[in-house]
C-alpha cells in the first residue's frame, strides 16, 4: 500500500529530527546513514526516496535546527525588555545545560568544525541560522545606533558559539565553567553603552 503524501512528508519530517541530533550527537562524518536511519526507525534502504543524498540531509537538519533554536530563543525572550531579554538569553544559551547535552543544542557549537567543511547548501543553511541569532541579539541592543548593534550582534553570537564549543572541548569542569561565567559577564559588559 502506497503512504499518503501526509505520511510521506511526517516521515520526511522524523528522518530531519533524528538527523539533527544524530548529528549534533556523533558528528556529521560519524552518523551513518544505517545508523541515522535506524534511530529513526527506519530502514536504510527508503533513505532515497526522501533524499538524493545524505548532504541534501544534512543541510535541511541544519537549517531546522538552527531555525528551531533561534525560534526557542526568541520565545524565551519575548516581551521582555532589552534589559532583561539579552541577560536571559545569555543564561539560556551560555549555560551548563547546553554545554551537556549537544544533542539538543546548538548545532553551530556541536558541528562548526565540519559545517565548515561542509557543501555550499549546508554552509548557507548554517551562515543563516547564525544571522537569525545575531539579528535576535541586535534586536536587544536598543541603546546602539542599527549597525553598532548589528556588529556587536555578531561578535557576541561568535562568542557564544566558541564559549560552548570549547566549553566542551576543556577536560577541566572548573576552567569549563568559569569560561561560561566570563563569557557572559564579558558580553554583558560589551553590550552596554
Amino acid at each position: 500500500m502506497r503512504k499518503s503524501k501526509a505520511d510521506t512528508a511526517r516521515t520526511r519530517e522524523r528522518i530531519v529530527e533524528t538527523a539533527s541530533k544524530q548529528f549534533r550527537r556523533h558528528g556529521i562524518s560519524d552518523a551513518g546513514l544505517s545508523r541515522l536511519m535506524a534511530a529513526a526507525g527506519l530502514t536504510h534502504g527508503g533513505f532515497y526516496r526522501h533524499f538524493a543524498s545524505k548532504d541534501q540531509l544534512v543541510a535541511e537538519a541544519c537549517d531546522k535546527a538552527l531555525l528551531s533554536l533561534t525560534d526557542g530563543l526568541a520565545a524565551r525572550v519575548s516581551g521582555k525588555s532589552p534589559n532583561r531579554a539579552l541577560p536571559l538569553l545569555l543564561e539560556t544559551y551560555l549555560s551548563r545545560t547546553h554545554r551537556d547535552q549537544p544533542a539538543t543544542g546548538c548545532l553551530l557549537a556541536a558541528l562548526g568544525s565540519e559545517l565548515a567543511r561542509s557543501d555550499a547548501a549546508t554552509r548557507d543553511a548554517a551562515t543563516n541560522g547564525f544571522l537569525r541569532l545575531a539579528g535576535l541579539i541586535a534586536r536587544q541592543l536598543k541603546t546602539f545606533r542599527p549597525h553598532e548593534a548589528q556588529d556587536r550582534s555578531l561578535a557576541i553570537a561568535a562568542a557564544m558559539v566558541g564559549a560552548i564549543t570549547l566549553s566542551r572541548i576543556i577536560t577541566d569542569a572548573r576552567t569549563s565553567n568559569a569560561l561560561i561565567r566570563g563569557t557572559k559577564s564579558y558580553i554583558l559588559k560589551a553590550a552596554r553603552k
